[in-house]
Protein backbone atom coordinates (compact mmCIF):
# COMPACT_ATOMS: atom_id res chain seq x y z
CA UNK A 1 0.00 0.00 0.00
CA UNK A 2 1.45 3.05 -1.17
CA UNK A 3 1.28 6.20 0.89
CA UNK A 4 1.32 9.37 -1.10
CA UNK A 5 2.67 12.54 1.21
CA UNK A 6 -0.20 15.55 1.22
CA UNK A 7 1.67 18.65 -0.59
CA UNK A 8 2.05 21.74 1.83
CA UNK A 9 1.61 25.20 0.25
CA UNK A 10 4.57 27.37 1.20
CA UNK A 11 4.51 29.81 4.32
CA UNK A 12 4.85 33.42 5.16
CA UNK A 13 7.95 32.66 7.40
CA UNK A 14 9.35 30.41 4.57
CA UNK A 15 9.18 32.80 2.03
CA UNK A 16 10.61 35.76 4.99
CA UNK A 17 13.38 33.37 5.54
CA UNK A 18 14.66 33.40 1.71
CA UNK A 19 16.18 36.88 2.25
CA UNK A 20 19.61 36.45 0.54
CA UNK A 21 19.16 32.86 -0.63
CA UNK A 22 17.79 31.05 -3.55
CA UNK A 23 15.64 33.84 -5.88
CA UNK A 24 11.85 33.99 -5.05
CA UNK A 25 10.14 33.10 -8.22
CA UNK A 26 6.05 34.93 -8.83
CA UNK A 27 3.56 35.85 -11.16
CA UNK A 28 0.06 36.93 -10.72
CA UNK A 29 -2.58 34.55 -11.59
CA UNK A 30 -6.69 34.87 -11.42
CA UNK A 31 -8.10 32.19 -12.37
CA UNK A 32 -7.78 28.22 -11.52
CA UNK A 33 -6.38 26.93 -14.88
CA UNK A 34 -3.26 29.22 -15.18
CA UNK A 35 -2.31 29.10 -11.44
CA UNK A 36 -2.29 25.30 -11.74
CA UNK A 37 0.52 26.15 -14.55
CA UNK A 38 2.37 28.62 -11.94
CA UNK A 39 1.54 26.74 -9.40
CA UNK A 40 4.27 24.18 -10.53
CA UNK A 41 7.03 26.86 -10.55
CA UNK A 42 5.92 29.56 -8.15
CA UNK A 43 6.94 30.67 -4.50
CA UNK A 44 4.21 32.55 -4.46
CA UNK A 45 1.01 33.38 -6.68
CA UNK A 46 -0.40 37.29 -6.10
CA UNK A 47 -3.74 37.64 -7.48
CA UNK A 48 -3.06 41.25 -8.20
CA UNK A 49 -5.76 44.01 -8.37
CA UNK A 50 -3.90 44.57 -11.87
CA UNK A 51 -6.94 41.96 -13.00
CA UNK A 52 -8.74 45.14 -13.44
CA UNK A 53 -6.83 46.10 -16.07
CA UNK A 54 -5.93 42.83 -17.69
CA UNK A 55 -9.08 40.98 -17.86
CA UNK A 56 -11.69 43.63 -16.84
CA UNK A 57 -10.70 46.25 -19.28
CA UNK A 58 -10.27 48.93 -16.90
CA UNK A 59 -7.79 52.19 -17.41
CA UNK A 60 -6.03 51.80 -13.83
CA UNK A 61 -6.69 49.41 -10.48
CA UNK A 62 -8.43 52.48 -8.74
CA UNK A 63 -11.50 50.89 -9.71
CA UNK A 64 -11.29 47.48 -8.87
CA UNK A 65 -13.74 46.05 -5.87
CA UNK A 66 -13.35 44.07 -3.03
CA UNK A 67 -15.34 41.68 -4.32
CA UNK A 68 -13.80 41.03 -7.68
CA UNK A 69 -10.38 40.20 -5.40
CA UNK A 70 -12.20 37.77 -3.69
CA UNK A 71 -13.73 36.44 -6.36
CA UNK A 72 -10.76 36.18 -7.81
CA UNK A 73 -8.51 35.06 -4.83
CA UNK A 74 -11.29 31.79 -4.42
CA UNK A 75 -10.22 30.37 -8.01
CA UNK A 76 -6.59 31.07 -7.50
CA UNK A 77 -6.53 29.20 -4.27
CA UNK A 78 -8.83 26.37 -5.73
CA UNK A 79 -6.63 25.82 -8.71
CA UNK A 80 -3.44 25.42 -6.44
CA UNK A 81 -1.85 23.36 -3.85
CA UNK A 82 1.90 24.65 -3.34
CA UNK A 83 2.15 28.50 -3.80
CA UNK A 84 1.63 30.77 -1.26
CA UNK A 85 -1.44 33.19 -2.14
CA UNK A 86 -1.17 36.78 -1.61
CA UNK A 87 -4.39 38.78 -2.62
CA UNK A 88 -4.10 42.42 -3.19
CA UNK A 89 -6.34 45.04 -1.03
CA UNK A 90 -8.08 46.86 -3.85
CA UNK A 91 -7.83 51.16 -3.72
CA UNK A 92 -10.21 52.65 -0.77
CA UNK A 93 -10.30 48.67 1.21
CA UNK A 94 -7.42 50.18 3.81
CA UNK A 95 -6.61 53.96 3.88
CA UNK A 96 -8.98 55.12 5.78
CA UNK A 97 -8.02 53.51 9.12
CA UNK A 98 -5.96 50.45 10.57
CA UNK A 99 -9.59 49.10 11.53
CA UNK A 100 -10.91 49.29 8.27
CA UNK A 101 -7.97 47.70 6.94
CA UNK A 102 -8.37 44.81 9.28
CA UNK A 103 -11.42 44.72 8.48
CA UNK A 104 -10.77 44.05 4.51
CA UNK A 105 -8.41 41.85 4.64
CA UNK A 106 -10.23 39.63 7.22
CA UNK A 107 -12.53 39.54 4.93
CA UNK A 108 -10.02 38.77 2.54
CA UNK A 109 -8.45 36.21 4.32
CA UNK A 110 -11.60 33.63 5.88
CA UNK A 111 -13.58 34.08 2.03
CA UNK A 112 -10.91 33.14 -0.36
CA UNK A 113 -8.58 31.13 1.91
CA UNK A 114 -5.43 33.13 0.90
CA UNK A 115 -2.40 33.40 3.27
CA UNK A 116 -1.31 36.89 2.84
CA UNK A 117 -2.86 40.15 1.91
CA UNK A 118 -0.57 43.01 -0.36
CA UNK A 119 -0.81 46.52 0.22
CA UNK A 120 0.76 50.11 -1.28
CA UNK A 121 2.47 52.55 0.29
CA UNK A 122 5.21 53.26 2.52
CA UNK A 123 5.94 55.26 5.68
CA UNK A 124 2.19 56.50 5.82
CA UNK A 125 0.87 52.73 5.85
CA UNK A 126 2.87 51.65 8.77
CA UNK A 127 0.85 51.99 11.50
CA UNK A 128 -1.77 49.80 9.06
CA UNK A 129 0.84 47.23 8.62
CA UNK A 130 1.98 46.81 12.03
CA UNK A 131 -2.45 46.99 13.71
CA UNK A 132 -2.79 44.19 10.86
CA UNK A 133 0.55 41.89 11.66
CA UNK A 134 -0.41 42.15 14.80
CA UNK A 135 -4.15 40.73 14.63
CA UNK A 136 -2.51 37.67 13.07
CA UNK A 137 -2.76 38.99 9.46
CA UNK A 138 0.28 38.80 7.06
CA UNK A 139 1.10 41.97 4.70
CA UNK A 140 3.36 42.21 1.94
CA UNK A 141 4.33 45.72 1.30
CA UNK A 142 4.46 47.60 -1.83
CA UNK A 143 6.82 50.61 -3.04
CA UNK A 144 8.36 52.49 -5.07
CA UNK A 145 6.06 52.80 -8.36
CA UNK A 146 2.19 52.19 -6.65
CA UNK A 147 -0.18 51.87 -9.47
CA UNK A 148 -3.17 52.91 -6.86
CA UNK A 149 -1.50 56.01 -6.69
CA UNK A 150 -0.89 56.55 -10.33
CA UNK A 151 -3.29 59.74 -10.57
CA UNK A 152 -1.38 61.55 -7.91
CA UNK A 153 2.35 60.09 -8.89
CA UNK A 154 1.20 61.66 -12.84
CA UNK A 155 1.05 58.27 -14.58
CA UNK A 156 3.34 55.12 -14.31
CA UNK A 157 6.69 56.43 -13.34
CA UNK A 158 9.99 55.14 -13.13
CA UNK A 159 10.87 55.89 -9.35
CA UNK A 160 14.30 57.35 -8.04
CA UNK A 161 15.50 59.05 -11.29
CA UNK A 162 16.47 61.92 -9.14
CA UNK A 163 18.74 60.67 -6.65
CA UNK A 164 17.79 63.51 -4.03
CA UNK A 165 14.28 61.20 -3.50
CA UNK A 166 15.98 57.93 -2.94
CA UNK A 167 16.23 58.86 1.26
CA UNK A 168 12.41 58.62 0.95
CA UNK A 169 11.85 55.91 -0.52
CA UNK A 170 15.01 53.89 1.55
CA UNK A 171 12.83 55.50 4.57
CA UNK A 172 9.73 53.82 3.36
CA UNK A 173 11.48 50.58 2.87
CA UNK A 174 12.66 50.80 6.39
CA UNK A 175 9.42 51.45 7.77
CA UNK A 176 6.99 48.78 6.31
CA UNK A 177 9.92 46.67 7.42
CA UNK A 178 10.19 47.43 11.13
CA UNK A 179 6.25 47.50 10.73
CA UNK A 180 5.84 43.41 10.50
CA UNK A 181 6.01 43.32 6.95
CA UNK A 182 7.25 39.82 5.64
CA UNK A 183 8.18 40.71 1.99
CA UNK A 184 8.47 44.19 -0.07
CA UNK A 185 7.16 44.71 -3.70
CA UNK A 186 9.72 47.32 -5.66
CA UNK A 187 8.09 48.30 -8.74
CA UNK A 188 9.37 50.31 -11.55
CA UNK A 189 12.30 51.63 -9.68
CA UNK A 190 16.23 52.22 -10.74
CA UNK A 191 18.22 49.66 -10.23
CA UNK A 192 21.10 51.28 -7.93
CA UNK A 193 18.06 52.33 -5.80
CA UNK A 194 16.70 49.18 -5.60
CA UNK A 195 19.48 47.21 -4.92
CA UNK A 196 20.72 49.45 -2.24
CA UNK A 197 17.42 48.85 -0.73
CA UNK A 198 17.69 45.07 -0.93
CA UNK A 199 20.92 45.65 1.01
CA UNK A 200 19.32 47.79 3.85
CA UNK A 201 16.35 46.15 5.25
CA UNK A 202 16.02 42.23 6.37
CA UNK A 203 12.92 41.05 4.30
CA UNK A 204 12.94 40.07 0.64
CA UNK A 205 12.67 42.04 -2.01
CA UNK A 206 10.35 40.86 -4.89
CA UNK A 207 11.62 43.50 -7.83
CA UNK A 208 9.10 44.39 -10.64
CA UNK A 209 11.11 46.56 -12.97
CA UNK A 210 13.63 46.86 -10.62
CA UNK A 211 16.62 45.40 -10.19
CA UNK A 212 18.16 41.61 -10.60
CA UNK A 213 19.92 42.12 -7.28
CA UNK A 214 16.42 42.26 -5.67
CA UNK A 215 15.44 38.72 -3.76
CA UNK A 216 13.09 37.71 -5.82
CA UNK A 217 10.90 38.99 -9.32
CA UNK A 218 7.36 38.83 -9.75
CA UNK A 219 6.00 39.67 -13.45
CA UNK A 220 2.47 39.65 -14.62
CA UNK A 221 1.37 36.80 -16.71
CA UNK A 222 -0.49 37.68 -19.37
CA UNK A 223 2.27 40.36 -20.14
CA UNK A 224 4.91 37.63 -20.15
CA UNK A 225 2.74 35.37 -22.41
CA UNK A 226 2.47 38.22 -24.53
CA UNK A 227 -1.53 38.52 -24.09
CA UNK A 228 -1.32 42.35 -24.19
CA UNK A 229 -1.20 45.03 -26.85
CA UNK A 230 1.10 46.70 -25.17
CA UNK A 231 3.47 46.05 -22.14
CA UNK A 232 6.15 47.63 -20.15
CA UNK A 233 9.25 47.72 -21.15
CA UNK A 234 11.13 46.15 -18.34
CA UNK A 235 9.05 42.85 -19.56
CA UNK A 236 11.00 40.37 -21.36
CA UNK A 237 8.01 38.41 -23.06
CA UNK A 238 8.57 34.56 -22.41
CA UNK A 239 5.78 33.62 -24.97
CA UNK A 240 3.65 35.15 -27.99
CA UNK A 241 0.41 33.44 -27.07
CA UNK A 242 -1.85 36.64 -27.93
CA UNK A 243 -1.16 36.10 -32.17
CA UNK A 244 -1.49 32.44 -31.33
CA UNK A 245 -4.70 32.26 -29.88
CA UNK A 246 -6.23 34.95 -32.79
CA UNK A 247 -4.97 32.51 -35.76
CA UNK A 248 -6.79 29.40 -33.98
CA UNK A 249 -9.92 31.82 -33.43
CA UNK A 250 -9.57 32.94 -37.14
CA UNK A 251 -8.86 29.24 -38.41
CA UNK A 252 -12.03 27.95 -35.90
CA UNK A 253 -14.23 31.12 -37.61
CA UNK A 254 -13.34 30.28 -41.06
CA UNK A 255 -13.86 26.41 -41.06
CA UNK A 256 -17.34 27.34 -39.46
CA UNK A 257 -18.06 30.01 -42.53
CA UNK A 258 -16.90 27.53 -44.53
CA UNK A 259 -18.91 24.56 -43.29
CA UNK A 260 -15.89 22.83 -42.53
CA UNK A 261 -16.23 22.45 -38.91
CA UNK A 262 -15.31 18.63 -37.87
CA UNK A 263 -18.06 16.42 -36.68
CA UNK A 264 -18.67 13.97 -33.75
CA UNK A 265 -17.62 11.46 -36.34
CA UNK A 266 -14.43 13.39 -36.78
CA UNK A 267 -13.82 14.25 -33.33
CA UNK A 268 -14.77 11.37 -31.04
CA UNK A 269 -12.64 8.31 -32.95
Amino acid sequence: MSVQSKIRRNTVPQIAARKGGDPIVSLTSYHAHTAAIVDKYADFILVGDSLGMVMHGMESTVGVPLELMIMHGKAVVRGTQKALIVVDMPFGTYEESPAVAFRNAARIMKETGCGAVKLEGGARMAETIRFLTERGVPVMAHIGLTPQSSHVMGGFKTQGRDEDSWPLHEADAKAVAEAGAFAIVLEGMVEPLAAKITKQIDIPTIGIGASAECDGQILVLEDMLGLNEWTPKFVKVYGNLGPAIEQAVSDYAEEVKNRTFPGPEQVYK
